[in-house]
């Protein structure tokens, strides 16, 4: 069990640094709300993540290979996170009349845990990506449920851990914020999200083919 720890530590950190909408949107929540809404956010993500990983391995394979090979999935998410970018990035900032400083603004955990938990839903990739790990991953785990449990746990662990550094560091930044950097901030993420939906969005028209474990780990996450 010690060698699961040892292949799932740092494939757990590698996963933190994997560029998505989701990523971007971590940093961004932790410069402008603080370090315990990007925690909130991040938590969203991880139970996300849960999610996708039972879904994967209780379902049969067959149901999600067909499931994961749905070109309108793609395109539905693809459109949600496009839509969601376009209004962070139209969406005005009010901002105090003393600008000399500019203090984290107000968050509310609950509705930043939701926002992590559906933006990483929403994403039908991240299902291949969970889905063709446990593929690839199962026969070396012999099928025993509780290696299974220590793996991913690990796994998850050490994503959150590195999250969480990202989050510490990210949160240095606020010193330095102005209006006009906050402002240029969540236009640069939503138009970052507007691009991660068209590509999900083109994903959804091109050719689909048959499910390949070993080209599914090398997805894009989020």
């Amino acid at each position: 069990m010690l060698e699961d720890i040892q292949a799932a530590i740092p494939l757990g950190f590698f996963l933190a640094f994997m560029i998505g909408p989701v990523f971007f949107i971590l940093l961004e929540t932790s410069v402008i709300k603080g370090f315990r809404a990007a925690v909130a956010f991040d938590l969203g993500v991880v139970f996300s993540d849960i999610f996708f990983i039972l879904l994967a391995y209780f379902s049969s394979y067959q149901l999600l290979e067909n499931l994961s090979n749905q070109p309108g999935l793609y395109v539905f998410g693809g459109t949600l996170l496009a839509a969601y970018g376009t209004i962070v990035f139209l969406k005005k900032t009010k901002f105090p009349r003393d600008r000399s400083t500019i203090s984290p603004e107000k968050a509310n955990y609950l509705e930043l845990f939701m926002k992590g938990f559906f933006l990483n839903a929403i994403n039908v990739g991240v299902l291949v990506f969970w889905l063709g790990l446990i593929i690839v991953i199962g026969p070396n785990l012999d099928g025993d449920p509780k290696r299974f449990l220590l793996f991913f746990s690990t796994l998850l662990t050490a994503y959150f851990i590195t999250d969480l550094l990202k989050i510490a560091l990210s949160k240095r930044l606020q010193k330095q914020l102005t209006p006009l950097i906050i402002l240029n901030v969540k236009k640069a993420v939503g138009a970052v999200i507007v691009v991660c939906g068209i590509v999900l969005i083109v994903q959804g028209f091109l050719p689909k083919e048959q499910l390949n474990p070993s080209e599914i780990i090398k997805e894009i996450r989020q």
